[in-house]
C-alpha cells in the first residue's frame, strides 16, 4: 500500500448491490441472497450454501481512484474424490467494460462428500485483491463477487473518495432459477448468462439463481414478492426433476401457488416463466440425478439419471412433462394476466446446441453456452416484441 493515501468505505447496501441482506460478522459483512427469515425456514445444507454464494452480487460505486483493494474471506469447497476446484473469480468492470480479474487465496474451506453428504468446515485467513492502474477520471466501478464462492467482505480501500453508483436508476430485473441461472460452469461472475443478458439490456440484475434449490419453495416466492422489481422471471424445472422431490399432481398446483405469491407484490410487472433448457439425460428419464462413480474414479465430475422412464405414467417428472405442464399453466393464467409470458428453455439451449456444445457434466452448460444463452435471452426477451422490451425501451415502436 506504499505510495497511496487509502480511504476505507463502509460496506453497506448503497455499495453492495444484488444482495437481500448483509449479515454483520466478527470479520466484516456476509452477503446473503435470501433474508434471514427465509433462511430460517430451510435447514438444507445445499440451499444454505447456494444462497450464500453471491451470484450477481457486486460492489458498485463512482470514484476517481486509480487503485482499489478488496479484503475478503472466501469459502473454498473441496469435494472428496473430485478434482480440485479453481479459486473463485472477481471481475472488475470500469464503465461497464470488463477490465481485470483476480482471485483471493486462503479463506475458509468446506470439505464435502457428494455420496454421503458429510461436510466439515475449517477456518482460514482473509486475503486481499488489488486492482491498480485504473484511469484517473471519474468512472463507474463494479467488482463482481465470485458467483460460486461464499465471500465475506472485510474492507474496501481506495486511493480516492467513493460515492454512490448510478446503477440504482436502471430497471431492476429479478430472476430465479437453478444452478444454471446461478452460473455453474460460467467463466466468471459477470459472464453467467443472466449477468450477460442484464448487461446487454442495460438493467440491474438481482439473481436468485440457487444451485440445487429451485424447488418452488414458498419462502423464495415470498422473497420475490417483497423484492422491488421492474421485471421478473422464474426458470422452473431441472431441480424438481433431478432431486425427484415432486410428482405431477403437486407440480402444477405448486407452480400456480408460486406465481400467485409473486403476483401479490408485483400485480402488473412483466412476469416470464422459463422452462428447462435441453438436458438429454432427463428429457424422458426421471430423477434423481447421481454422480457417475466411474467418472469420479477417473477424476471427472459427471451425472447420470437414475430414475425409470416407466414411472412417468405414475407422475414422476421429466424435462418433457415439466415443459408441457408449464406451458399449460401459463396459457391458462394468461387469459387473465396480460403481463405473463412463457419461454421454452430449448430456445436458449436446444438439440442443435447440444450437438456442438454438449453439457460437460450432463447437467450444466459450459462458459461458451452461458454466453450464447445470455445473448439469446436478451434478444428474445428484452428486444423487439419480447415481454420485457417495452419496460426497457427496446421494443418495436
Amino acid at each position: 500500500m506504499t505510495g497511496h493515501a487509502w480511504e476505507t468505505t463502509a460496506l453497506t447496501n448503497g455499495i453492495v448491490r444484488g444482495a437481500a441482506e448483509l449479515e454483520v460478522t466478527s470479520r466484516g459483512v456476509l452477503p446473503h441472497r435470501l433474508p434471514a427469515w427465509a433462511r430460517a425456514q430451510c435447514d438444507d445444507g445445499q440451499f444454505a450454501m447456494a444462497q450464500s454464494q453471491p451470484s450477481g452480487v457486486r460492489l458498485a460505486f463512482r470514484t476517481r481512484a486509480t487503485a482499489v483493494e478488496l479484503e475478503t474471506v472466501p469459502t473454498k469447497r473441496v469435494y472428496a474424490g473430485a478434482p480440485p476446484r479453481p479459486d473463485g473469480v472477481y471481475d472488475l468492470l470500469v464503465d461497464g467494460r470488463l477490465t481485470d480479474r483476480g482471485s483471493v487465496a486462503g479463506g475458509d474451506t468446506v470439505h464435502l462428500d457428494l455420496v454421503t453428504g458429510a461436510a466439515e468446515r475449517r477456518s482460514g485467513p482473509s486475503g486481499t485483491l488489488r486492482f491498480a492502474g485504473l484511469p484517473a477520471r471519474d468512472k463507474e466501478v463494479e467488482i463482481w463477487l465470485p458467483h460460486d464462492e461464499t465471500t465475506e467482505l472485510v474492507a474496501l480501500r481506495t486511493d480516492a473518495p467513493v460515492r454512490t453508483s448510478d446503477c440504482a436508476g436502471r430497471p431492476r430485473w429479478l430472476h430465479h432459477g437453478s444452478s444454471i441461472s446461478h452460473g455453474s460452469n460460467a467463466e466468471s461472475p459477470s459472464t453467467t448468462w443472466p449477468a450477460l443478458a442484464a448487461a446487454d439490456a442495460g438493467v440491474e440484475l438481482v439473481n436468485l439463481g440457487l444451485g440445487g434449490s429451485a424447488l418452488l419453495d414458498p419462502f423464495t416466492a415470498r422473497t420475490m414478492r417483497d423484492t422491488p422489481a421492474d421485471l421478473v422471471s422464474v426458470k422452473i424445472g431441472i431441480n424438481l426433476v433431478n432431486s425427484d422431490q415432486m410428482r405431477m399432481r403437486a407440480f402444477g398446483a405448486a407452480v400456480h401457488g408460486f406465481l400467485d405469491t409473486i403476483r401479490e407484490g408485483h400485480p402488473d410487472t412483466p412476469l416470464l416463466v422459463v422452462s428447462p433448457i435441453l438436458c438429454p439425460i432427463h428429457e424422458h428419464t426421471p430423477g434423481p440425478s447421481a454422480p457417475d462413480m466411474a467418472a469420479m474414479a477417473e477424476g471427472r465430475l459427471r451425472f447420470v439419471a437414475t430414475g425409470d422412464p416407466a414411472d412417468v405414467a405414475a407422475g414422476k417428472l421429466t424435462m418433457t412433462t415439466v415443459r408441457d405442464e408449464l406451458a399449460r399453466v401459463v396459457a391458462q393464467r394468461a387469459a387473465d394476466d396480460p403481463h405473463l409470458g412463457y419461454l421454452d428453455g430449448r430456445e436458449l439451449y436446444g438439440e442443435r446446441d447440444a450437438a456442438s456444445l454438449p453439457l460437460p457434466d450432463e447437467l450444466h452448460p459450459d462458459a461458451a453456452t452461458h454466453r450464447s444463452m445470455g445473448a439469446r435471452f436478451a434478444e428474445l426477451v428484452f428486444r423487439g416484441e419480447g415481454l420485457f422490451a417495452e419496460r426497457v425501451g427496446t421494443g418495436v415502436s
